[in-house]
């Protein structure tokens, strides 16, 4: 007789030989003892636990000659042809090969013809999420009113892929990983049958490997019994599995604990020329390094560290790393594992990711380092806090540039910029020091207009108007996040040209021009260009009507002269522009003067 692997030798055929699914077996026993066996049954969890097994033992127990029983007996007829598949009224389906319509409908039609050979048709549809969503859909009103002769056991590693109409129709039994201590006894039982000398800590070694998945554990021990001349030892279980034993986790933690790169280096090349994978380790060092977190928090916990074998020394070297390196150990060597799957070199970069671990510093960082960046946090505020107020200095001369043009004769009152702004001592200079309220103001001059848009008109078409126009979508959106109000305005505008610094924009409505120009709503909107650009940008206004007119070398007198006109006083007595000026700088810092008075 040819040989049969051991986990298909080992496999369950009886509710009492499955090993961790007690809330499973528990159930369906009493649903049998009840008679109140339901007509779809969903079976789900992580591969090797058992579904299958226990589906093939649910259609052993209700087609039994001395049932339906909650334990099959295995001698008669109807027991023995299911567990060797001679019963043509079980039926076993892998959907992953069968998936289609067509399987769904050839089910479809037999379920209504009677069992010849048995009590129940038993359908045992094995990974049923890979049908297709029209295979569903054939079989979900088979499901939802079958025969009364017919059982229907869905098995899946993945319920979520399952329509919830199919979900719902079935009764849903979730198998759960096997313990590490429930596999060890298992383990030991099977060496023990079948003449296998085995150390306890190897058979602990293949259960912690097998993820608790029963089937692996069997493979694993199956495959390392081979290897091993007569005794199955850690060594010979680690070796033929290719993990790492606790002295090499030992010596990799002690040299990141010790600093030492150079003997991370050589332990590393040392499993490499072993013939450890990259991945492998930095898994199994990621779990190193969680039990010795766990040791650290929580001392007198043992449950969840089921892979320490020697406590003391895993106590010792937890001792040696605080709480926070661990942590910080465990997320840099997870990020590297998440890289490491797509990496054409996963030995460089499982070396680089320990040297980064081991010379990571600890964290809070140094003193020095600490009033280093505090320092640097000092300076990159004040120069931010400069900016601004130099900008604020930007806007309001260039308003007193304006109201130096608009203005014609001696003004009733005005307004001195404070000592710091040269272009303000200037303007004092040459008679700007007070600017008009006169009664109606007088009209810019054509030439003035045109001299201020040729720049523009030159450059419309220039590489900095082209990043202006790639970018502008992003200031509209930061410009909204700053303040609706603002965008509101703005986006009446649109770039026309830009010149080094400054951006020219178009409106077509006044009001909408006036609006933006206004010292707060210019303050936000430049603050958005110097973050989107990397540097203060400015920015002019103009009428579309009259950009039109000088971008096609129409003549001045087509265009709507600029004009300023006098600010109406507000409750104060001062004009507008005034008090725009002490909201920009403070009452502290603006001085009005009367001109009259000196003459």
């Amino acid at each position: 007789m040819s040989h049969i692997a051991l986990y298909r030798a080992w496999r369950p055929q009886t509710f009492r030989d499955m090993v961790g699914q007690q809330h499973v077996v528990q159930t369906l026993q009493n649903a049998i003892r009840e008679r109140r066996i339901s007509h779809a049954y969903l079976f789900n969890g992580p591969r090797g636990t058992g579904k299958t097994s226990a589906a093939k033992i649910m259609a052993k127990a209700v087609n039994c000659i001395e049932g339906p029983t909650p334990e099959p007996c295995n001698v008669c007829d109807a027991c023995t042809g299911i567990a060797s598949g001679s019963i043509m009224d079980v039926v076993e389906i892998d959907a992953a090969s069968n998936r289609g319509i067509d399987e769904i409908r050839d089910i479809r039609d037999k379920v209504r013809y009677a069992p010849t050979e048995v009590r129940y048709k038993v359908y045992i549809i094995d990974e049923v999420h890979m049908l297709t969503s029209e295979a569903f859909n054939a079989l979900l009103k088979t499901l939802e009113e079958p025969p009364a002769h017919v059982i229907f056991i869905l098995a899946t590693t993945e319920p979520h892929k399952l329509p919830a109409t199919i979900v719902s129709r079935c009764q849903r039994f979730d198998f759960r990983q096997v313990g590490l201590e429930q596999q060890t006894e298992r383990l030991r039982r099977i060496c023990e049958e079948e003449n296998i000398a085995a150390d306890d800590d190897a058979l602990a070694y293949i259960a912690r490997l097998s993820d608790g998945g029963m089937r692996d554990a069997i493979s694993l021990l199956e495959q390392v019994a081979a290897f091993a001349d007569e005794r199955v030892t850690l060594d010979q279980a680690v070796d033929v599995t290719g993990g790492m034993v606790a002295e090499q986790f030992a010596g990799l933690a002690e040299a990141v604990r010790n600093r030492d790169v150079a003997a991370i280096m050589a332990l590393t090349e040392g499993l490499m020329q072993a013939g450890k994978s990259a991945d492998k380790c930095i898994e199994n060092l990621i779990y190193y390094f969680r039990d010795l977190l766990l040791l650290k928090l929580v001392p007198g916990q043992h449950a969840g560290t089921e892979r320490i074998v020697d406590p003391e020394r895993f106590r010792s070297m937890a001792e040696s790393f605080s709480k926070e390196r661990l942590f910080q150990m465990i997320d840099t060597l997870n990020r590297y594992q998440n890289e490491m799957r797509h990496a054409a070199q996963p030995q460089t970069l499982f070396e680089v990711a320990l040297m980064k671990i081991c010379t990571m510093p600890e964290p809070g960082g140094d003193t020095a380092d600490s009033a280093s960046a505090s320092a640097v946090a000092r300076e990159t505020a004040s120069s931010s806090e400069v900016l601004l107020l130099q900008q604020r200095v930007d806007t309001l001369e260039r308003r007193l540039e304006q109201l130096m043009h608009a203005g014609g004769g001696g003004p009733a009152s005005g307004v001195a910029a404070p000592p710091p702004s040269a272009g303000a001592r200037g303007g004092a200079r040459n008679g700007g020091a007070a600017f008009g309220a006169r009664g109606g103001g007088s009209s810019v001059s054509p030439s003035i207009a045109k001299v201020k848009l040729e720049p523009f008109v030159g450059a419309r078409g220039g590489e900095e108007f082209g990043r202006v126009r790639a970018k502008w979508p992003e200031v509209l959106q930061r410009v909204k996040e700053a303040g609706v109000s603002v965008h509101a305005w703005l986006i009446n505008g649109e770039p026309v040209s830009a010149v080094d610094d400054q951006v020219l924009l178009a409106f077509k409505n006044t009001i909408h021009r006036e609006t933006t120009e206004k010292p707060a709503n210019r303050d936000v909107i430049e603050r958005v260009l110097q973050a989107v650009f990397g540097r203060p940008v400015r920015f002019q206004t103009v009428m579309q009507k009259d950009w039109q007119a000088a971008e096609g070398g129409a003549p001045d007198a087509a265009a709507e002269p600029l004009q300023w006109q006098a600010e109406e006083p507000q409750a104060s007595g001062r004009p507008e522009w005034v008090e725009e000026a002490i909201q920009l700088f403070g009452e502290e810092l603006v001085v009005i003067v009367d001109d009259e008075s000196k003459s």
